[in-house]
């Protein structure tokens, strides 16, 4: 028997240390080949560190939350034959696993976004179909409580703290799905979950789960966890202080009559939905933004604070804030003064599905120049939204609900939304700010502008 040391991994771009956020693996557990091993995460990336050997946990390297130079000892283990001790020990790094799958972190607003029933983060259609069945509001939690074996009676299918094993694939669907992976077992190697373990744990009886569902429901619970706020929930975290630390906010509200856009959306999508895909109301938004702009470029910037400098764009490069499993993510949409709203619409819901599957990179998820971020339909009519460091503007969305107004000396059904928006005071004035929201309120009110130049 020898002993193999994985040494933390060169993750590139000159990086020398790296934040150690969670751990899949503990002292005396069997590993195989290409089993995930920990979490790592830079400034701008999480990194999943896999297994090059198989072997037997012998020690960690650190602590989740620990700050670890690169080329230092991550975790050992003890392998049939000679092992890699020796060589370890001669060289920085060498046999360095295999950087794994990559989520890019963006700099997040503020506030926890949810999908409006326009699907105003771009989810896929199949993705929002699965959750309205079994979201994670919904069957799911009766499903947790459902299974065979230890997964049954409310039992989750693994100890409490143990991290189940699954693909970045198999994670995405169990979130579409609304499943929660600690309570599917595993039956694939060291006990991952594999596709097949989701199509079992899905087809499983609901009347065992509803049944011990509300066994629970009414039970008495004294617990208390401490969470420790690592990783990207520490980047969420560090980012928001810092936004609110250097920038003086300054939040506009006013509400916009979308009766007609939601009108022209629905014909469009009745006529051209089959071949170019379905609409949110987002590509509708964009294009006001970008149009608006063109009137307002001190709005589409970024401000340097400590160099005193403001960068204003010609480009418009939309970050669209996006909720994913792991975080809030800001994917961006580049160059979107050159889209029209069907172009704009896919690229919406391709960088939606990349940042939730964490498969987006860093120039995707990165140098935004003013963001667009929406409540969805939980939305609320006014919000605060925080402005997305460095830039100097962010448009927030609430939900769109149907009142009571009055058109023409008469009481009619409206579509109203409320735009509640946040921006630089030391850049942008208060004056312009709101002729900027009230010029992208007028092509919103007549739909038809957004296509005339």
């Amino acid at each position: 028997m020898g002993t193999h040391i994985i040494k933390m991994p060169d993750i590139g771009e000159g990086i020398a240390e790296v934040e150690l956020v969670e751990w899949h693996v503990q002292p005396g557990d069997s590993v195989v080949e290409d089993q995930l091993l920990a979490d790592v995460m830079t400034d701008k990336a999480t990194v999943q560190v896999p297994s090059p050997v198989h072997g037997k946990v012998l020690a960690l390297g650190g602590k989740v939350g620990e700050v670890m130079a690169v080329g230092s000892e991550l975790i050992r283990l003890e392998v049939e034959g000679e092992g890699n001790e020796g060589k370890a020990s001669a060289a920085r790094a060498p046999a360095e696993p295999e950087v794994g799958q990559v989520q890019a972190v963006a700099a997040p607003t503020a506030d926890e976004e949810t999908r409006a029933d326009t699907d105003v983060a771009g989810n896929s259609a199949s993705g929002a179909a699965a959750r309205a069945g079994a979201g994670p509001h919904g069957d799911a939690r009766a499903e947790a409580a459902s299974g065979s074996g230890q997964a049954c009676a409310g039992r989750p299918a693994r100890p409490e703290g143990e991290k189940p094993l699954a693909s970045p694939a198999v994670r995405k669907r169990a979130w579409d799905l609304g499943i929660e992976l600690q309570y599917v077992p595993g039956t694939g190697a060291a006990g991952q979950i594999t596709h097949a373990d989701l199509d079992a744990y899905a087809a499983r009886g609901s009347a065992a789960a509803a049944s011990a569902t509300r066994a629970i429901a009414y039970a008495q619970r004294d617990g208390e966890r401490q969470i420790p706020v690592i990783g990207l929930r520490r980047k969420i975290a560090e980012k928001m202080q810092e936004s609110k630390r250097r920038i003086p906010h300054f939040t506009y509200v006013e509400e916009v009559d979308v009766t007609e856009l939601e009108a022209l959306r629905g014909r469009l999508n009745a006529q051209w939905g089959a071949q170019r895909g379905k609409l949110t109301i987002l590509p509708l938004l964009a294009r006001a933004m970008v149009l608006a702009l063109r009137d307002y470029p001190q709005i589409n910037a970024r401000y340097d604070d400590e160099a005193g400098i403001v960068t204003r764009y010609d480009a418009v490069h939309l970050g669209i804030a996006a909720q994913t499993e792991a975080g809030l993510m800001v994917p961006v949409v580049r160059h979107a003064e050159a889209l029209d709203i069907w172009a704009c619409a896919i690229e919406v819901a391709r960088l939606a599905d990349a940042a939730r599957a964490g498969s987006a990179t860093r120039d995707e998820l990165g140098g935004s120049t003013i963001t667009l971020t929406s409540l969805g339909a939980l939305g609320g009519i006014v919000s605060t939204p925080v402005i997305n460091h460095p830039e100097v503007a962010i448009v927030g969305v609430n939900r769109i609900v149907e009142r009571p107004m009055i058109v023409g000396g008469a009481v009619v059904a409206r579509k109203m939304m409320n735009l509640s928006s946040s921006f630089d005071h030391r850049v942008v004035d208060g004056m312009h700010a709101a002729e900027f929201i009230q010029r992208i309120r007028s092509l919103l009110e007549c739909p038809a502008l957004l296509f005339v130049e």
